[in-house]
């Protein structure tokens, strides 16, 4: 699995890899220039990565934490790129054991990249042999068992460790502790979004129309995940019934297939915002009752839904639990109680 996944970072794409790779890697930025969005952090990391090569050192390990689909894989690339170094990529599911992580720690070389992305999905004996990996760059390996067992430590090129996450709090104290650059990534605004779309319809030779460009924004939760996805499905739909430009009639015909309205909610956040609204009276209402009057894992609420409808300001968090707000009646079409109601339009 990582070999395969270093062949599409390191060679051209083959051929018979899946269509949606092919689209998301003709996509992604390869320098801080392409990189649209994230200002302070771009501006921080190209210090440290200036810094890092006038000295001839290796780049301090980087943790990129927030909401999926705001770009944090796609950053890795982009420094892997900045730094001219090689990236090897894996997840936290992926590496089961620690003879994994000790096997692809001793084939890195001087000024490698890993990037492990969900890494607070890690299990705990393997994440223990990152901490002496990251600060002292040796591995500790024990030979045998019982009492001929030994211990071997092994020497670490000077590499650079990239671990993403959706779930900072679910990272332990003592790895959070070991970056030494730790970024969140938040989410962008709808002029930023244009240009990411602009700038994947361009690359992609689509006929974007202004107006379905400022709509398509609107409604693309502010992810740049999302939007490249809703341009994939527009492009399908002008391909398909119209004249391969994608207009406010090709929009339009694709929000309504997929139900996405104005805001940018689709049919699960609605149906999030309307079992609190119906089955617990607007709350508060934990998490866990959610997930089970909605039929969605709390996870995916957590991590999925609920970080953009605070963003909104259609949910709020409670000591008592989640709460849709007047916003969220009213974006519903529902009326909010009396005690909420105020003059907000």
């Amino acid at each position: 699995m990582i070999e395969r996944q270093e062949e599409l970072i390191e060679s051209e794409v083959p051929e018979e890899i899946a269509q949606e790779e092919v689209f998301e890697l003709s996509l992604r930025p390869k320098s801080f220039d392409q990189y649209i969005g994230q200002e302070q952090i771009k501006k921080a990391l190209k210090v440290a990565i200036s810094a890092a090569q006038k000295r001839n050192e290796s780049l301090d390990h980087i943790l990129l934490y927030g909401p999926p689909g705001l770009g944090k894989t796609t950053l890795a690339h982009v420094i892997a790129n900045e730094l001219k170094g090689n990236l090897k990529v894996t997840s936290g599911p992926a590496v089961e054991r620690a003879a994994d992580l000790a096997s692809m720690l001793t084939s890195l070389e001087d000024g490698d990249i890993l990037f492990i992305d969900e890494i607070h999905r890690l299990p705990r004996s393997v994440e223990e042999i990152l901490y002496s990996a990251m600060e002292d760059y040796v591995i500790d390996i024990v030979l045998g068992k019982g009492p001929s067992a030994q211990n071997l430590r092994l020497d670490l090129p000077k590499f650079t460790l990239i671990g993403a996450t959706t779930r900072f709090g679910a990272l332990s104290s003592p790895l959070r502790d070991r970056f030494g650059i730790v970024n969140r990534l938040d989410y962008y605004k709808e002029d930023e979004i244009e240009k990411i779309i602009n700038r994947s319809a361009k690359l992609l030779e689509i006929k974007l129309q202004k107006n379905a460009l400022e709509q398509m924004s609107k409604r693309s939760r502010l992810t740049p995940r999302i939007a490249n996805r809703l341009l994939k499905r527009v492009r399908d739909w002008a391909q398909v019934h119209g004249d391969n430009t994608i207009n406010d009639e090709a929009l339009n015909e694709t929000l309504s297939i997929l139900e996405i309205d104005q805001k940018g909610l689709d049919a699960s956040d609605r149906r999030v915002l309307d079992a609190i609204i119906n089955k617990y009276n607007g709350g508060p209402v934990g998490v866990s009752a959610i997930a089970a009057a909605t039929g969605e894992e709390r996870q995916t609420i957590e991590d999925v839904y609920e970080p953009f409808l605070i963003q909104l300001g259609f949910l709020e968090r409670t000591s008592r639990g989640r709460k849709v707000t007047e916003r969220g009646y009213l974006h519903l079409g529902v009326e909010p109680p009396k005690d909420m109601q105020s003059t907000l339009v």
